[in-house]
């Protein structure tokens, strides 16, 4: 093999993570993190092989998000989430050890298994709550470990995405309805 054959290949790759993200509504400063693209390349593509064919994509403008607590508002985002995270860490995306924060580091060998765990997600959910750009802000915020965390659920030990701070352990939303939750011992009297 050629030193340009590689090169292509890897090129080739670019291309093809970016029309994934492209597809699902990412931001051009999301692509560009993510594959290593540049702006002008990135709407290039979009022009040439998305625009005008078939279903419209549409091109998000702006900032992406940036507010973690998005993901503990509702029981359903908070279980979205878990799920996302999840996948994530089972595709690799994400490194999850117990005690410890995950760890991330967005580029294009990442990519590719995040574009994969986010299709499955939408698969899982059938509509999902939480958009490309949020799963991206997701992974991130639980990469660094101040704002969100993944933790066990008290109960199952179902992983969680939860508030680090958090005074409690949390629980899952099954055993919350459920309502399994370990007896505490009784206090002693001295």
């Amino acid at each position: 093999m050629r030193i340009s054959d590689d090169r292509y290949s890897r090129d080739r790759l670019r291309f093809d993570i970016a029309i994934h993200f492209i597809r699902h509504e990412a931001r051009t400063h999301t692509i560009r993190q993510w594959t290593g693209l540049t702006d002008d390349r990135i709407r290039k593509l979009y022009r040439s092989y998305l625009q005008g064919n078939g279903a419209p994509v549409a091109r998000h403008r702006g900032k992406s998000p940036q507010q973690a607590g998005y993901f503990l508002r509702t029981v359903r985002l908070r279980q979205e989430a878990a799920v996302l995270a999840s996948i994530s860490c089972l595709l690799g995306v994400l490194r999850y050890s117990q005690g410890a924060p995950a760890r991330l580091s967005p580029g294009i060998g990442r990519a590719a298994p995040l574009c994969q765990a986010y299709e499955t997600y939408c698969a899982l959910v059938g509509e999902p709550a939480i958009s490309m750009e949020h799963a991206v802000l997701l992974l991130v915020t639980l990469s660094q470990g101040v704002e969100l965390a993944l933790q066990g659920c008290r109960d199952c030990g179902a992983l969680l995405v939860a508030d680090p701070l958090a005074l409690q352990l949390p629980h899952c939303a099954v055993c919350a309805a459920s309502g399994a939750r370990h007896p505490r011992p009784a206090p002693r009297n001295h």
